[in-house]
């Protein structure tokens, strides 16, 4: 049984004003001492901030989510006719399904894993910090595209008579590859914001990775386009959050710019002196 258009689209709104809100309301707290430590607990903050940004929204905000908002509802209504109509194309099925596979946990944890191991590897903090950062944006967007499947349980384009209906069990909305993607995408995209193929890079496979979820018949374009906003703002979120900037000092080595203090504690067994230093980095 269909349900009403206008609740269809009530509801499928929650996850696009969650990702306009994130994206909008990104906000640079004070860097913890170090990002592998506190990995976790970021985590939690994140999910925090992620969760309550809505209720930040300004009247200045309105000139985007509004209109953006409007032509998100227009999407979900007609969701059910592109989707039966790329439903006729099967050709590009398989190409979309291996396309699909840089969008899933195993594939984005082996480029976050990457990153890290050649950070740590070659001493290179911003590669470091890219491994990091690009799995906590991926954890996060794992969560809140989890919680939005369970609450909408929209019916996935193969469900039949009910596809595209919010409320039966399904879990078409958002696209769980594609908020995955852009959230790791847009990590990288900021940390390398000086190197504009790499930004390109990131950004193209995140958005072919989205377009494949819909060819390949696994969601709708209001599905794609929910996750793809939402994986954007976290990404842009947690980038903003934790990122630290280097600088480079006498020696060409990499200095973390930190506002907390490094403690090492200072020792002179001769003159028997005993103390610690405090030195900062700005």
């Amino acid at each position: 049984m269909r349900r009403n258009i206008s609740s269809r689209c009530l509801f499928g709104m929650i996850g696009f004003i969650l990702a306009t809100t994130v994206a909008l309301h990104a906000q640079t707290p004070a860097p913890t001492p170090s990002l592998e430590r506190e990995f976790f607990k970021n985590i939690l903050s994140d999910q925090k901030a992620i969760w309550t940004a809505p209720f930040h929204l300004e009247r200045s905000d309105m000139k985007w989510v509004v209109p953006a908002g409007v032509g998100f509802m227009a999407l979900v209504t007609t969701d059910r006719i592109t989707g039966d109509e790329i439903f006729e194309a099967d050709r590009q099925v398989k190409a979309s399904q291996g396309i699909s596979y840089a969008g899933s946990i195993y594939g984005l944890g082996a480029v976050a894993g990457t990153f890290y191991l050649i950070g740590r590897k070659k001493n290179d903090y911003r590669a470091r910090e890219t491994g990091v950062l690009s799995a906590e944006a991926m954890i996060n967007s794992i969560i809140v595209e989890g919680a939005l499947k369970g609450i909408t349980q929209r019916a996935r384009p193969l469900d039949g008579r009910e596809r595209s209906e919010f409320f039966d069990g399904g879990s078409s909305f958002p696209s769980g590859h594609s908020t995955q993607a852009w959230a790791v995408a847009t990590v990288i995209a900021h940390e390398y914001k000086d190197r504009p193929a790499v930004q390109i890079a990131a950004y193209g496979i995140a958005s072919a990775v989205s377009v494949a979820r819909f060819t390949g018949h696994k969601h709708y374009l209001s599905d794609v386009l929910a996750g793809s906003a939402l994986g954007f703002g976290i990404g842009k979120f947690v980038y903003h959050a934790h990122h630290r900037e280097i600088v480079k000092d006498d020696d060409d080595g990499e200095i973390v710019k930190s506002r907390w203090p490094l403690i090492t504690p200072q020792y002179s067994r001769q003159a028997r002196q005993y103390g610690v230093a405090l030195t900062w980095n700005f």
